[in-house]
């Protein structure tokens, strides 16, 4: 074996073990996180929210690297919207939250512009199917929710319509990304239904955030694998 082969394939395992030890903080990380909303480790739960996105970000660019390709150029973007979202919601204040809540939709147009720049309405008869199933939700949702929103009304329809716009494209593009977006908007119904002071579920905050984590986490590695298949099937056969 040659001295640039090994230095190559030295180069990929630490390329590696980079994306799999970033994925392993992002799942400590969340294992943390959840554990302390269980506990009611308020120090610990406020120290470990804000680094989930970044981790989720580094690793997805880091295991795209390592596969020899770019990571879709919005897909950081999204998450580090989240991340600000995120500790923008920690702040229990009305104007951090319309803050916060305008940070999550600038994350929602990033996803629905990269799964639709990526073939997320190729099955047209498919994709309306899935966009008037979701706009029924939708409708339906904001319909329930409306009478006990009070000022935040129009700024709750209009980011649920955009979330709603994630959910729709991210079915396009495969199971885990469809699935991601799904649970993404199951994670912001439940922070919804506090908003409008309805009855919570046991656990609530928990389910909001495994929801979340577990549906950010689906939507990137969900692109990922997109790409790679994409990747496949534009290869010249021999």
């Amino acid at each position: 074996m040659s001295i640039r082969t090994t230095t190559r394939a030295a180069g990929l395992g630490g390329r590696l073990r980079s994306a799999t030890g970033l994925l392993g903080g992002f799942a400590a990380t969340s294992v943390a996180h959840l554990g302390s909303i269980l506990s009611g480790a308020s120090v610990l739960q406020n120290a470990t929210k804000p680094a989930l996105m970044p981790l989720l970000a580094a690793h997805s660019v880091s295991a795209a690297t390592t596969a020899g390709r770019e990571a879709p150029k919005l897909l950081a973007p999204a998450l580090l919207a989240s991340a600000g979202g995120d500790v923008l919601l920690q702040l229990k204040d009305d104007t951090a939250f319309l803050a916060g809540m305008g940070s999550f939709a600038a994350a929602h147009v990033c996803y629905v512009t990269m799964f639709v720049q990526r073939g997320a309405f190729t099955d047209r008869r498919r994709a309306l199917v899935v966009a008037a199933a979701y706009a029924t939700a939708w409708a339906g949702l904001v319909g329930q929710l409306w009478p006990d929103l009070g000022e935040l009304k129009v700024p709750v329809a209009g980011y649920s319509l955009l979330l709603t716009s994630t959910a729709v494209t991210s079915a396009g593009l495969g199971w885990r990304t469809g699935l991601g977006g799904a649970l993404f908007l199951l994670s912001d119904t439940l922070i919804a239904t506090q908003l409008a002071k309805w009855r919570e579920l046991p656990g609530h905050q928990f389910w909001i955030m495994a929801t979340y984590v577990l549906a950010q986490y689906l939507l990137a590695s969900g692109i990922l694998r997109h790409e790679e298949r994409q990747e496949l099937q534009e290869r010249p056969a021999f």
